[in-house]
């Protein structure tokens, strides 16, 4: 019996001096192989290999140990996928409440009006952190990839600061821009004047495109889309310098040329009637609200001052003397 006894209180001694060793490893900063770790977890990542992934990115400790505190702690089913980093001074006990709250390092995406996709493209490409999935895609083929088969890409993203995780494919921040593209339009199509020209939200987006291109100050854009509404209504050609360098392309040099106006393409506003095929940039909200609900008036030209404000005119003969006055140098 008393040997029994012993052999009790040494398994009871060797399960409090445990307890406390463990206790110790808890609340010990984990050894780091450099300044600041970082580990992307993919979802669906088992717990046991999260604690794999967290040693070989630098993490100094027994896989085993990391992989047992997570299922001791009774949260491994509960850690995020996520992109995370930690520094020193991490516990283990820190860094297992980093990865159930879901506490990321997020990087960030801006996204500008009045940029093309062309523009949209570039960007993404020298974004960091961000798995390249579009490199080698067509336009064609991105827009596939993101469940918008068939459609052209441009002026199909809502230009916004998007959020994202380190190792997230460039797809998916696309589908988001687009997705809330389509969410904006929608709200803004529900709201338009009765009484617009436009046929169908695809032509709203087309007009907005043009009214942010038109647009230097937020004052005048209502107005702008109000010009160009009353040319829709009576079949004037639009006339807008924007449409006809987007259909330029890589030609143009910066220097919209009278031979330029006068050669016919989709895309020359003065040489065909009504909306380009498709929009020429990528418009933001204001510019969606002003195309469905422009502000009522009379004007049917508009000539810029020089200081991104425009001059508006009801006839073109004062239209023509707002363009001698601003853009000849005439008194």
């Amino acid at each position: 019996m008393k040997f029994l006894s012993r052999l009790l209180v040494l398994a009871l001694l060797l399960v409090v001096l445990g307890a406390g060793a463990a206790l110790w490893w808890l609340t010990k900063p984990l050894p780091l192989a450099a300044e600041r770790v970082e580990l992307s977890i993919e979802p669906g990542t088992l717990p046991r290999d999260v604690a794999l992934a967290w040693v070989a990115a630098g993490v100094k400790t027994e896989p085993l140990l990391l992989y047992a505190w997570f299922r001791f702690s009774g949260q491994a089913q509960r850690i995020r996928a996520g992109s995370y980093e930690i520094g020193a001074g991490t516990t283990p006990r820190a860094l297992l409440d980093k990865m159930v709250r879901g506490e990321e390092v997020l990087e960030t995406l801006r996204l500008i009006e009045g940029w093309t996709f062309r523009q949209v493209r570039a960007e993404l490409a020298k974004s960091p952190s961000l798995r390249p999935l579009t490199a080698q895609m067509s336009d064609e083929q991105v827009m596939a990839a993101i469940g918008a088969q068939g459609v052209s890409p441009e002026g199909r993203f809502f230009p916004d600061t998007y959020a994202y995780s380190r190792g997230v494919s460039d797809i998916t921040v696309l589908k988001r821009a687009h997705q809330a593209m389509q969410r904006k339009l929608e709200a803004a199509w529900a709201e338009r004047d009765p009484n617009t020209p436009l046929r169908t939200m695809d032509d709203a987006l087309i007009l907005a495109s043009i009214v942010e291109k038109e647009t230097g100050v937020a004052t005048d854009r209502a107005r702008v889309a109000g010009v160009f509404a009353n040319r829709l209504r009576l079949g004037m050609p639009l006339q807008t310098d924007p449409t006809v360098i987007y259909g330029l392309g890589d030609s143009f040099d910066g220097n919209l040329r009278k031979r330029h106006l006068q050669a016919d393409s989709p895309f020359n506003t003065y040489t065909r009637p009504g909306l380009p095929p498709t929009p020429i940039a990528m418009p933001g909200k204001a510019s969606l609200v002003a195309a469905v609900k422009p502000e009522p008036t009379k004007a049917l030209y508009f000539v810029s001052r020089g200081d991104g404000s425009s001059e508006f005119s009801d006839t073109l003969a004062e239209h023509n003397r707002a363009v001698n006055k601003y853009q000849r140098g005439s008194k």
